[in-house]
């Protein structure tokens, strides 16, 4: 991505969650930028697009992220504390990103729709891997779904947690409440 895409990407993703999608116009991403009209539309041809790109690129980021740590593993708690580990950082260091997502994902207009299959596409590939332990009896027998659609909402959690405290997070402190509570809840007594 050319220095020019990536400052409107980024100018953008910090308006939208500042201020939401709807109220964020194109005229205020090029103000804030410095760059004209016939530029931005150049590199993205609506605002919509520029959202749509957004959205794919965080999800990518955070689907590769759980896909290279789960892979190397062989047992079933084990990736899910990388997941969550995962999510804890992606909250960190990506908020903007993560707010435009969770404030997206209610509605029914496209762009809602495509955060919903978005989020339910990662919540599969956690709840494969809640099974998976499940099966090999690493995971408690439950609702794979809701365990991982728990697993899942402690991104809400993490950024909930970051915003009430207003500082940044301390990544293996908080990790180490999820593991004694949400990762202790659902792996088999030993």
């Amino acid at each position: 991505m050319n220095k020019t895409k990536r400052k409107i990407f980024e100018t953008s993703m910090k308006l939208f969650a500042e201020k939401g999608y709807d109220a964020t116009s194109i005229e205020e991403i090029t103000a804030t930028v410095g760059v004209a009209k016939g530029t931005l539309y150049y590199h993205f041809s609506s605002k919509e697009e520029i959202f749509n790109f957004l959205i794919e690129e965080g999800v990518k980021l955070l689907q590769n992220s759980i896909d290279i740590k789960t892979e190397k593993l062989d047992n079933y708690i084990d990736k899910i504390k990388a997941i969550v580990l995962i999510e804890i950082k992606i909250v960190n260091k990506y908020e903007d990103f993560i707010t435009i997502l969770l404030s997206q994902f209610y509605g029914k207009e496209a762009r809602n729709q495509m955060c919903q299959k978005y989020v339910y596409e990662y919540i599969d590939k956690i709840e494969k891997i809640v099974e998976e332990g499940m099966e090999a009896g690493q995971i408690k027998k439950g609702d794979a779904k809701a365990i991982a659609s728990e697993i899942y909402a402690l991104i809400a959690s993490t950024l909930v947690y970051k915003m009430k405290n207003q500082k940044e997070i301390e990544v293996i402190k908080l990790y180490k409440e999820f593991e004694n509570t949400v990762i202790k809840g659902i792996k088999v007594k030993e």
